[in-house]
């Protein structure tokens, strides 16, 4: 089955290049913390962040077996502080897969008030051209709010600065996660 997280790495993976900055708002274990690395190569620079010690500690460990550059800070911090370690204007990409730990507690989760302080905040940071990419998942205890909450703000965002797709998988049962790309369009 295709998972949204291989729809969201494809256009990942044609956004980054080397010597980008990036940011992952959402480390979890560290799946597109590595990719970002990989693709913005030695001279470029990833920030990613997480409020779990557990998050870094299987961060850490995945970008050492991976064998990529050293060029991420992991930061345990909340998405919502991400301007306080970026400047506005030279991100290249943003991913946020939002939800919960998988493999940790259930009961820790992304929520929508801090997840729309840091969507807001990184729309300032992208620089032009670039990208942002959630992945929304449904369900659970804060699921749901936060699509509630992301959807009409995404809705509302000038159409002359920011492109926003939003996907479903259209054949598939219950709530399924839904993909979204915002390009911060190059005319601003």
């Amino acid at each position: 089955m295709y998972q949204i997280t291989d729809w969201c790495r494809h256009f990942i993976s044609l956004q980054v290049k080397p010597g980008d900055c990036c940011i992952d708002a959402t480390m979890g274990n560290g799946h597109d913390t590595v990719l970002l690395c990989r693709c913005a190569g030695g001279t470029g620079r990833v920030l990613a962040f997480d409020i779990q010690p557990q998050a870094l500690k299987n961060t850490k460990k995945r970008l050492s077996e991976a064998g990529v550059p050293d060029n991420c800070r992991l930061i345990l911090d909340s998405h919502s502080h991400m301007e306080q370690y970026a400047d506005a204007g030279t991100i290249s990409c943003i991913t946020f897969n939002l939800g919960y730990l998988p493999g940790g507690d259930h009961s820790l989760s992304t929520r929508a008030d801090t997840t729309l302080s840091a969507v807001r905040q990184g729309l300032t940071l992208l620089q032009k051209d670039g990208l942002m990419v959630l992945c929304i998942y449904s369900g659970g205890d804060t699921g749901f709010e936060e699509r509630e909450a992301l959807l009409p703000f995404l809705k509302a965002l000038d159409p002359q600065k920011y492109l926003v797709i939003l996907s479903t998988y259209y054949n598939r049962p219950n709530h399924p996660p839904m993909p979204v790309l915002i390009r911060r369009l190059s005319g601003l």
